[in-house]
């Protein structure tokens, strides 16, 4: 099995440290690229894939996995050739612990080298940015409005020395400017809020399960939409996070859909997997099981879907 290891050095942190002092650990097969600036990981991962790779591992956080997977699908055929593995070396590391992936680089790399696939749902999105149509996928978590913003606002050097308290202040700053009306548009009808959250998965932001009713193969996107994005909103979702019942914080309206249209009369940021990546407006289809990753047994994986992953699940 052929493996290109796309590597983020500037992760932060003890896992990314210990990583980088055991490189010569990964094997004679395995071909390590390390990304040099932001972008990096998609242009490396096209490149693995054209080169013919099987696996392609995104060593890094769940923006490194976001560039990673978006390499590969790029590529026309990408996604039959090719499969994602992931070294969870992040700050929250969300899709690694929604595939209950060991956080520990040495088990979860192991669990690479066994090679058990598993098939997962992958999301198209088709935005704006700088007044130009982009297409792009996402794995985990999307979110539009106050959560775009935020993110768009985050300080990515200060990020790295403070980790979870540089979301906190872009998210304060985000809460003091304008909010506006989002429209959500299904095949059912049409909502409006100011804070809108989709997860193909359960988890937002770390181990907190803010889709309680996804999984990653159902075919189905979990849409939350709230009808403010105010200092009230905010603390019911702090509480949520403190508690362990983010999931009943902040009255929202609850979907699940296989496609979906959000627009806005102003410009509104949108986020995928934890990066901005442009504003609204923004069109979602689901494409079921597109994306084949190296995760658990089958029988393991289908146990995690079926239970949920609680905090402090994610032992090897």
């Amino acid at each position: 099995m052929r493996i290109c290891v796309v590597f983020n050095p500037a992760a932060k942190g003890d896992k990314a440290r210990r990583f980088r002092q055991h490189l010569a650990e990964l094997g004679p097969d395995c071909v390590l690229k390390p990304t040099g600036c932001a972008g990096d990981g998609h242009r490396l991962a096209t490149e693995a894939v054209e080169d013919g790779f099987e696996t392609v591992v995104a060593a890094g956080g769940d923006g490194t996995v976001n560039e990673v997977l978006n390499g590969i699908a790029g590529i026309p055929g990408g996604l039959a050739r090719t499969r994602l593995g992931v070294l969870p070396l992040g700050t929250a590391n969300v899709f690694a612990r929604e595939l209950r992936l060991p956080l520990d680089w040495r088990r979860a790399w192991r669990l690479i080298l066994e090679g058990s696939e598993q098939s997962v749902d992958l999301v198209r999105v088709r935005f704006v940015r700088a007044g130009q149509p982009v297409c792009r996928h996402f794995v985990q978590v999307a979110g539009a409005g106050l959560d775009g913003r935020a993110t768009e606002l985050v300080d990515w050097q200060w990020k790295k020395k403070v980790s979870y308290l540089a979301y906190i202040t872009a998210g304060l700053r985000a809460l003091r400017e304008p909010q506006f009306p989002i429209t959500v548009e299904t095949d059912t009808g049409s909502l409006i809020g100011e804070l809108v959250l989709m997860g193909n998965g359960r988890l937002y932001g770390g181990p907190f399960p803010l889709f309680p009713s996804a999984t990653l193969r159902d075919g189905l996107l979990d849409v939350r939409v709230f009808p403010k994005a105010n200092p009230s909103l905010a603390a019911a979702m702090a509480l949520g996070l403190c508690t362990g019942r983010i999931g009943r914080a902040g009255g929202s309206t609850d979907l699940r859909v296989a496609a979906a249209r959000l627009s806005a009369p102003n410009r509104v940021p949108l986020q995928l997997d934890g990066e901005y990546v442009g504003e609204l407006p923004a069109e979602f289809q689901v494409e079921p099981r597109g994306l084949r990753v190296l995760a658990r047994g089958a029988r393991d994986f289908a146990v995690a879907e079926f239970r949920g992953c609680p905090r402090g699940s994610n032992r090897a």
